[in-house]
Protein backbone atom coordinates (compact mmCIF):
# COMPACT_ATOMS: atom_id res chain seq x y z
CA UNK A 1 0.00 0.00 0.00
CA UNK A 2 2.89 2.22 1.11
CA UNK A 3 4.53 1.91 -2.34
CA UNK A 4 1.72 2.56 -4.46
CA UNK A 5 0.63 5.82 -2.85
CA UNK A 6 4.15 6.82 -2.58
CA UNK A 7 3.92 6.48 -6.55
CA UNK A 8 1.14 7.72 -7.06
CA UNK A 9 2.02 10.57 -4.69
CA UNK A 10 5.24 11.12 -7.49
CA UNK A 11 2.87 10.16 -10.84
CA UNK A 12 0.29 13.22 -9.16
CA UNK A 13 3.50 15.64 -8.76
CA UNK A 14 5.00 15.48 -11.87
CA UNK A 15 1.56 15.41 -13.56
CA UNK A 16 0.73 18.76 -11.84
CA UNK A 17 3.72 20.27 -12.71
CA UNK A 18 3.44 19.20 -16.33
CA UNK A 19 -0.17 20.43 -16.78
CA UNK A 20 1.45 24.13 -15.57
CA UNK A 21 1.04 23.35 -11.58
CA UNK A 22 -2.27 22.29 -11.44
CA UNK A 23 -3.39 23.03 -7.97
CA UNK A 24 -5.39 20.32 -7.60
CA UNK A 25 -3.18 17.71 -8.72
CA UNK A 26 0.28 18.66 -7.07
CA UNK A 27 -2.28 18.86 -3.35
CA UNK A 28 -3.42 15.36 -4.43
CA UNK A 29 0.07 14.71 -4.98
CA UNK A 30 1.56 15.73 -1.43
CA UNK A 31 -0.98 14.30 -0.12
CA UNK A 32 -0.42 10.96 -1.49
CA UNK A 33 3.43 10.99 -1.38
CA UNK A 34 3.92 11.59 2.18
CA UNK A 35 0.93 9.37 3.43
CA UNK A 36 3.07 6.55 0.90
CA UNK A 37 6.26 7.59 3.29
CA UNK A 38 4.72 7.29 6.30
CA UNK A 39 2.86 3.68 5.49
CA UNK A 40 6.47 2.59 3.92
CA UNK A 41 8.47 3.56 7.46
CA UNK A 42 6.14 3.61 9.95
CA UNK A 43 4.56 6.80 11.37
CA UNK A 44 7.42 6.92 14.44
CA UNK A 45 10.00 6.60 11.81
CA UNK A 46 8.26 8.54 9.33
CA UNK A 47 8.10 11.68 12.55
CA UNK A 48 11.70 10.90 13.57
CA UNK A 49 12.86 11.06 9.83
CA UNK A 50 11.56 14.64 9.74
CA UNK A 51 11.94 15.75 12.98
CA UNK A 52 15.81 15.42 13.70
CA UNK A 53 17.42 18.44 14.66
CA UNK A 54 19.87 18.75 12.01
CA UNK A 55 16.72 17.93 9.66
CA UNK A 56 14.45 21.20 10.84
CA UNK A 57 14.90 23.65 8.05
CA UNK A 58 14.53 21.20 5.66
CA UNK A 59 11.42 20.18 7.41
CA UNK A 60 10.04 23.59 7.40
CA UNK A 61 10.85 24.18 3.52
CA UNK A 62 9.28 20.62 2.70
CA UNK A 63 6.25 20.98 5.01
CA UNK A 64 5.70 25.04 4.57
CA UNK A 65 5.70 23.89 0.46
CA UNK A 66 3.42 21.45 0.63
CA UNK A 67 1.17 24.02 3.07
CA UNK A 68 1.39 26.75 0.25
CA UNK A 69 0.15 24.37 -2.26
CA UNK A 70 -2.95 23.46 -0.41
CA UNK A 71 -3.86 27.01 0.21
CA UNK A 72 -3.22 27.61 -3.26
CA UNK A 73 0.18 29.00 -4.86
CA UNK A 74 1.40 26.03 -6.57
CA UNK A 75 4.17 27.42 -8.08
CA UNK A 76 5.92 28.96 -5.06
CA UNK A 77 5.07 26.06 -2.89
CA UNK A 78 6.54 23.34 -5.13
CA UNK A 79 9.64 25.78 -5.26
CA UNK A 80 9.89 25.47 -1.55
CA UNK A 81 9.34 21.85 -1.36
CA UNK A 82 11.87 21.03 -4.27
CA UNK A 83 14.60 23.18 -2.21
CA UNK A 84 13.27 20.69 0.99
CA UNK A 85 13.06 17.68 -0.86
CA UNK A 86 17.06 18.28 -1.53
CA UNK A 87 17.75 19.46 1.84
CA UNK A 88 15.79 16.25 3.01
CA UNK A 89 17.24 13.47 0.85
CA UNK A 90 20.57 14.71 0.37
CA UNK A 91 21.33 11.65 2.37
CA UNK A 92 20.65 9.74 -0.31
CA UNK A 93 22.05 10.66 -3.26
CA UNK A 94 25.19 9.36 -3.42
CA UNK A 95 23.53 5.72 -3.10
CA UNK A 96 21.22 6.51 -6.07
CA UNK A 97 24.15 8.15 -8.18
CA UNK A 98 26.04 4.53 -7.46
CA UNK A 99 23.15 2.33 -8.51
CA UNK A 100 22.19 4.73 -11.16
CA UNK A 101 25.91 4.33 -12.62
CA UNK A 102 26.00 0.38 -12.50
CA UNK A 103 22.77 0.42 -14.70
CA UNK A 104 24.49 -0.49 -18.32
CA UNK A 105 22.73 2.44 -20.62
CA UNK A 106 21.99 5.52 -17.65
CA UNK A 107 25.55 4.37 -16.44
CA UNK A 108 27.11 5.31 -19.40
CA UNK A 109 25.33 8.90 -20.04
CA UNK A 110 26.52 9.45 -16.34
CA UNK A 111 29.93 9.19 -17.46
CA UNK A 112 29.64 11.62 -20.35
CA UNK A 113 31.75 14.99 -20.00
CA UNK A 114 29.52 17.61 -19.41
CA UNK A 115 27.16 15.25 -16.99
CA UNK A 116 29.96 13.63 -15.05
CA UNK A 117 31.17 16.73 -12.81
CA UNK A 118 27.78 18.09 -12.21
CA UNK A 119 26.91 14.15 -11.59
CA UNK A 120 29.91 13.74 -8.72
CA UNK A 121 29.36 17.06 -7.15
CA UNK A 122 25.52 15.59 -6.74
CA UNK A 123 27.00 12.36 -5.64
CA UNK A 124 29.03 14.04 -2.94
CA UNK A 125 27.31 13.12 0.34
CA UNK A 126 28.37 16.65 2.01
CA UNK A 127 28.06 19.28 -1.06
CA UNK A 128 24.76 21.20 -0.12
CA UNK A 129 25.02 22.24 3.50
Amino acid sequence: IGMGLTGFGVFFLFFGMILFFDKALLAIGNVLFVAGLAFVIGLERTFRFFFQKHKMKATGFFLGGVFVVLIGWPLIGMIFEIYGFFLLFRGFFPVVVGFIRRVPVLGSLLNLPGIRSFVDKVGESNNMV
